[in-house]
């Protein structure tokens, strides 16, 4: 049976939660259940906390599991990242006291600099990197008040919105130190497993259904090859003739995203009964 990690609450619980459900999987329904069996898909599923997931993974204790890519560096696990998820976005970002006397570039480069963070794996690799000596200490969530209190003289955070940190009376400086997202992750050099290579298949499909939408329309048969060039497909549409004459039906996959615009340029070189349907599952 396959082993699975998942978070246990945070922003990334109730969207892999989701994302599992579209998959074909079971869920729970108490919040407070740690363990759950899904007998149907011979899978066992455990509610971690986030930071925890990369370490039991790594170990091999559980093959597969669902966190963040900075928890997942952060933790410096035997664990590696299979694929991005496409949600739980945020950046790791480096912020000080709202217009430094300094240029951001240069305060990172104080001597005695003191870096508060929940995240010491990451800014440790991030300092090393730039060849910067500063003192890193951790702090266990609110960070944001480690400055006024006196304990750094800047901080080290996820950034989503920013909003608490302005409320702090702090603002970002530099580069991201990190883009991250909820990612699957494996033990690193694990091998192949059927278990894991059906439950990757299945979110694969979760994503490429909530990219495409399914675009099907009529088209005058000269104008095929033009209608063809706005709906390419993922490898070639299908295009069957219709009881008209001289009319074909077209049926393609097309981005989300893309839908509105294609539906107005189909319109315009002549297809009709443009209709566009959502894709719940699929196989590529």
């Amino acid at each position: 049976m396959l082993r699975i990690a998942l978070p246990n609450k945070g922003s990334l619980s109730g969207p892999a939660a989701e994302m599992l459900h579209e998959a074909g999987y079971r869920q729970r329904k108490d919040p407070k259940e740690l363990v759950l069996v899904d007998p149907e898909n011979q899978v066992e599923f455990f509610f971690l906390r986030p930071r925890d997931i990369a370490v039991y993974v790594g170990s091999g204790r559980l093959d597969i599991g669902i966190t963040g890519r900075d928890l997942l560096l952060d933790s410096a696990a035997g664990a590696e990242e299979v694929l991005a998820l496409g949600f739980g976005g945020s950046t790791f970002r480096f912020a000080g006291p709202a217009g430094p006397a300094e240029s951001p570039k240069d305060v990172l480069g104080l001597q005695g600099l003191r870096i508060a963070t929940s995240y010491t794996g990451l800014v440790e690799q991030h300092l090393a990197e730039h060849g910067v000596t500063a003192t890193v200490t951790k702090l266990d969530g609110a960070v944001e008040t480690a400055v006024q209190l006196g304990v750094a003289d800047v901080i080290a955070d996820v950034v989503e919105t920013g909003t608490s940190l302005r409320n702090a009376g702090l603002e970002v400086f530099g580069e991201p130190i990190l883009v991250s997202d909820a990612v699957v992750i494996r033990p690193k050099g694990a091998g192949d497993d059927a278990g894991v290579e059906q439950f990757m298949r299945r979110l694969q499909g979760v994503l490429v259904a909530r990219r495409y939408v399914l675009m099907d329309y009529d088209i005058r048969a000269e104008k095929v090859n033009e209608a063809v060039a706005l709906t390419p497909g993922l490898e070639s549409p299908t295009v069957s003739p219709l009881h008209t004459e001289g009319w074909v039906a077209v049926r393609s996959m097309v981005l989300r995203k893309e839908a509105q615009r294609i539906m107005d340029d189909l319109w315009s070189i002549g297809a009709r009964g443009v209709l566009v349907t959502n894709i719940h599952a699929c196989r590529l």
